[in-house]
């Protein structure tokens, strides 16, 4: 039986991308990569741990980016949506790309149409985080939101938010994967916080908010309820353009979450 090999990388994109120049510097046809947080070493399988080098993860990057602009798409997207054992598909992905550019759009192609498709999902859930982020005003003068996405979107957000709000200062917190991206009017920066005093509840109020916020939210929602005209209703509708899962977002919505 011939001996697969695991490479074990960090958790980063980058940490990842440097597994796969290992791989193709070996000229392996198959690597098994995996997060180290997560490790499972097989029966016949040699183990190897990846060092992040951002030099040869910028190879592999631009080698592909070369290729096809869709597809470095799809493989960042895809990496992002924290799908479990995705890795070595990716890897596959890779390896089909960089030996012909129009491969990228055979679809009928199982591993392409995955990597495709697992992409999508992780671009439509970047549309709506940028479409139902709502801000509340902090004590400390900076415009906070917490967000719990399917997918690790905060990397593909930062721009639209940093130019949307250039003027403000704001912090936008994953409270499903603990950090966030802070913005001090000069640039963004990745954060990590202590949200368990209820900072981080959309809903329950919070000291650390002003009370003009929650004024200004009473006053939109009574506003919402007193323009809603119910024999117009159609919830069936509604929820296919707002899915009732972003509803804890909305100010709007907060008392029907």
């Amino acid at each position: 039986m011939t001996a697969t090999k695991t490479f074990i990388y960090d958790g980063s994109f980058n940490g990842f991308l440097t597994a796969v120049f290992a791989g193709f510097e070996q000229k392996l046809p198959f690597a098994d990569i995996q997060k180290e947080r997560l490790a499972q070493n097989g029966l016949f399988s040699e183990t190897e741990t990846i060092f992040t080098n951002i030099e040869l993860a910028k190879r592999v990057w631009n080698g592909i980016n070369g290729r096809s602009n869709s597809a470095i798409k799809n493989i960042y997207f895809s990496f992002l949506s924290g799908e479990k054992n995705l890795e070595p598909l990716l890897y596959q992905y890779i390896r089909k790309i960089m030996g012909s550019k129009h491969v990228a759009s055979d679809f009928s192609d199982a591993c392409i149409l995955k990597i495709s498709q697992t992409a999508q999902k992780v671009h439509r859930e970047k549309h709506r985080m940028e479409a139902f982020v709502r801000f509340q005003l902090t004590k400390d003068g900076i415009y906070f939101a917490n967000i719990e996405p399917d997918f690790d979107v905060l990397p593909l957000i930062s721009k639209h938010f940093k130019e949307r709000y250039a003027d403000q200062p704001w912090i936008i917190y994953d409270l499903k994967r603990n950090y966030g991206l802070y913005y001090d009017l000069h640039g963004v920066e990745i954060i990590t916080m202590d949200l368990s005093n209820g900072f981080g509840n959309s809903i329950q109020k919070s000291v650390a908010m002003t009370n003009e916020e929650y004024d200004y939210q009473d006053l939109w929602n009574n506003y919402f309820k007193s323009t809603n005209i119910k024999s117009r209703i159609n919830k069936k509708l509604h929820s296919q353009h707002i899915p009732k899962r972003y509803w804890k977002y909305l100010s709007e919505k907060k008392e029907a979450v």
